[in-house]
């Protein structure tokens, strides 16, 4: 065998169609990620504003909670007279 037919060739021609296709890719990637950081700027907002609410709520217990003491200690000084 000649040395010649073993060896591999590689062609550089491109086709308009390949470029294309790697073009939409491309194209179909970054428009992917851009919607991904936009969906997960929202998911973070959605989350801050839950973590306020939460610790607001927390709050609002908190208050209800002593209030509800007071009023138990109260109940038992007006139920011990």
């Amino acid at each position: 065998m000649n040395a010649k037919q073993n060896h591999w060739h590689f062609e550089r021609r491109v086709n308009v169609s390949a470029v294309v296709q790697l073009i939409t890719l491309a194209g179909l990637i970054v428009g992917t990620w851009a919607n991904l950081q936009r969906q997960l700027d929202t998911v973070q907002r959605d989350v801050q504003q839950l973590l306020t609410a939460q610790e607001k709520f927390c709050t609002k217990l908190e208050a209800l909670q002593e209030r509800t003491i007071s009023q138990e200690y109260r109940l038992q000084r007006i139920e011990n007279k």
